[in-house]
């Protein structure tokens, strides 16, 4: 709140989202990650095999501002289930999360090695020294052009990171969607956190038929909402970068030059460091508003004939985080989520999966690679050790100089019964 201006109730939602993620981490990893058995297959049944994940070892972590708690903790909380040890380097903007998060995990293990959790602040050059250390792995959470910056330090050392880098979010209303709430979504996934949310809904998608309705809700809506840094109900906060305000008014100049039809909010919408909500209608999809990361409270609005020129639209873009889809029944929901190319989604519902510790969060494109969260979370920061130990002495043995003719005979026989005819 003090660093950042996010309204209280926000950053306690925020809180609550880290402590899930960071309880279920804890609970799981040792499942997870523990030693197993796998089978050996017909021909190496004189072996048994186990695979176990083991610590990386240094894991560091580049952590944004936007959701300076949850995000990084998304990294920090599954490195350290794992056995790792984490350096930390908050964004300069929020700094004083950085150091209360490791303060806070300090006192809260008072018997753990003091150097399992540090903190280093700074601006970029911290990040590249981070970057450069020689850490087991980095994960990285920020814009796609910074990413590559930092995956190309990163290589220096061949330090594998894990990239999350920002999307561009569609919401789709299909036929049959309760649009009210489909509205309401809309509203909530746009201008939470002022839009500064990497999982935001940037554009929507109308099935033609429901476009008045659903327009006439989120008139309603936005009726309702204003910008604060306040406890009060339907308050959205400022803007946290003074840069990113620029960017928010240079795309709705350019998708109203462009011909985008304000239904609410326009240029005149940005006072820095807050901006009131910003609706535009059939913004050119070659607008910077509908191609560009916004990470402000816009939304642009196209009706669009159908589904598939719904998902067509909405997989326009290089990057590939998230998405929602709002639909008559569940099924046709989960339908239409599974053809968009992205690394999650929520069925009438907005951002939901980053609220279940279970599931893996993550991108594809120019949004990243890698996966934060649940299972697949913990790999990420695990390197798998395969471990096979003889159990007896083999009939028929190929591994050895010493292997007769009737040894590769009996084999071929084996292949031709094992797989079928050669």
């Amino acid at each position: 709140h003090e660093e950042n201006g996010k309204p209280r109730d926000d950053a306690f939602l925020e809180i609550l989202l880290a402590l899930e993620q960071l309880t279920w981490a804890a609970g799981h990893a040792g499942r997870v990650l523990r030693r197993r058995r796998v089978a050996s297959g017909l021909a190496m049944a004189n072996q048994s095999a186990t695979v176990e994940y083991r610590p990386l070892g240094v894991v560091g972590v580049i952590g944004p501002w936007n959701y300076p708690v949850f995000t990084p903790m998304g990294s920090i909380a599954y490195a350290l289930a794992a056995g790792n040890s984490v350096v930390f380097k908050p964004s300069e903007f929020t700094t004083g999360v950085g150091v209360f998060l490791a303060d806070a995990f300090g006192r809260a293990n008072p018997d753990a090695h003091s150097g399992i959790l540090q903190v280093v602040t700074g601006f970029g050059p911290t990040g590249a020294a981070l970057c450069g250390s020689g850490v087991d792995k980095l994960a990285f959470t920020g814009s796609a052009r910074t990413g590559r910056k930092v995956m190309a330090a990163c290589a220096e050392n061949l330090t594998p990171v894990l990239m999350e880098c920002g999307g561009k979010d569609a919401l789709i209303v299909a036929e049959g969607a309760d649009v009210k709430a489909a509205a309401q979504g809309a509203l909530w996934g746009a201008l939470a956190n002022a839009g500064q949310t990497c999982v935001g809904i940037e554009r929507v998608y109308v099935v033609k038929g429901l476009e008045g309705a659903f327009l006439a809700e989120l008139r309603t809506g936005l009726a309702e909402l204003k910008t604060g840094a306040d406890a009060e109900d339907r308050v959205y906060g400022p803007m946290t970068m003074p840069a990113q305000v620029d960017v928010v008014r240079r795309h709705i100049e350019d998708a109203i030059a462009k011909g985008a039809t304000p239904l609410v909010g326009g240029v005149d919408s940005v006072k820095p460091p807050f901006i009131d909500p910003v609706v535009l209608l059939d913004a050119p999809e070659d607008s910077a508003a509908v191609c560009e990361e916004t990470f402000g409270p816009t939304l642009t609005v196209r009706t669009v004939e159908d589904v598939a020129e719904a998902v067509e639209l909405a997989n326009a873009t290089p990057y590939g985080l998230a998405a929602s889809v709002y639909a008559g029944s569940a099924r046709r929901g989960a339908d239409i989520a599974r053809r968009l190319r992205t690394g999650m989604a929520s069925v009438n519902a907005v951002i939901a999966y980053a609220g279940i510790p279970a599931l893996p969060f993550g991108g594809v494109g120019e949004s990243g690679f890698g996966r934060t969260h649940g299972e697949d979370g913990l790999k990420e920061f695990a390197r798998a050790q395969s471990v096979t130990r003889k159990r007896f002495n083999a009939p028929l043995d190929p591994t050895t100089f010493k292997r007769s003719p009737a040894t590769m005979k009996a084999l071929d026989r084996y292949v031709g019964w094992r797989f079928g005819r050669k």
